[in-house]
């Protein structure tokens, strides 16, 4: 009997903890379901929440695009409109006169513009352009027959013609020899036309200098490069001729000395040996019998 109540005591004690158990796991089940629930509510709100701030940016933004779009459209729309008779409008003072300067140069001198070369002084004239008063020198290119103005503002780009003692060291610099880069002549050329239009008398001459080919025919000089050493050579010539004082035949053979132009032209001109003419025909060689073989 002791037995079988203790068999049925230690049953319940068993029942009771596996009863006890299973609630355990269920609780701590349900508390862990609940804690995922609320995660995701959580992380579901701040969603809606970020999804929100980002809506009412993109609108503030449209909004800002929007009124600069309307005040760009107003400001022309106000620079299109046509001013009214009542609307006050701003003064625009002009300059009737312009500052001037002492002259440098007279009349019928003769002055160097850099980028189209020798020139004459005809005139001084008092103009007005646009209002505005100008003092300004008349000058004219005989070679071109052009004339031009200069204002007496801008007179430091002028000028004078150059001295003897300059004309010979040109000369000098005409007889050395030519430094020529090894660059590509895009760049050369480039180098070229920028000493031509300093218009100082020195770059000129090297340039020429550079430029001379001679009376070698075999050398190849191309278009551009031609042009360039005859508008160097004319610009040079025509300064060294009102120097010297002398004819354009003379000053073109004192350069072309110098630079050793037209030397094989000077000798054929020189007249030659008069040989003796002869009527006699000349011998006939006997033909031998192997030549005779291979005509045949």
């Amino acid at each position: 009997m002791k037995n079988l109540k203790m068999n049925k005591i230690s049953l319940k004690s068993i029942l009771k903890k596996t009863f006890n158990k299973k609630s355990k796991t269920k609780k701590k089940v349900t508390s862990k379901k609940v804690a995922k629930v609320k995660k995701s509510k959580i992380l579901k709100q701040k969603k809606k929440v970020k999804e929100i701030k980002i809506s009412k940016l993109s609108k503030k933004k449209s909004l800002i695009s929007k009124k600069k779009t309307n005040e760009k459209i107003d400001n022309k729309s106000e620079n299109l409109r046509i001013p009214k008779s009542n609307e006050v409008k701003p003064e625009i003072i002009k300059v009737k006169k312009q500052e001037s300067q002492k002259k440098e140069y007279k009349v019928k001198e003769h002055v160097v513009y850099p980028k189209h070369g020798v020139c004459k002084i005809i005139d001084f004239k008092k103009t007005t352009i646009g209002g505005i008063e100008l003092e300004s020198y008349v000058l004219s290119y005989d070679k071109d027959k052009a004339t031009g103005y200069c204002p007496v503002n801008k007179q430091s780009h002028l000028r004078p013609l150059a001295t003897i003692n300059q004309v010979n060291k040109c000369i000098s610099i005409l007889k050395s020899k030519p430094k020529i880069k090894r660059s590509m002549w895009s760049r050369r050329a480039q180098e070229y036309e920028a000493k031509i239009s300093s218009g100082k008398i020195y770059e000129l001459a090297e340039v020429v200098r550079d430029l001379n080919k001679g009376d070698d025919l075999m050398v190849d000089q191309s278009y551009s490069e031609r042009q360039l050493f005859e508008k160097a050579y004319d610009r040079i010539l025509t300064e060294f001729q009102i120097i010297l004082d002398m004819s354009l035949e003379d000053t073109q053979k004192k350069l072309d000395k110098a630079l050793k132009r037209n030397l094989e032209g000077q000798i054929k001109n020189k007249p030659l040996e008069n040989k003796t003419p002869t009527n006699d025909l000349p011998i006939e060689e006997p033909v031998s019998d192997t030549e005779e073989n291979i005509a045949g």
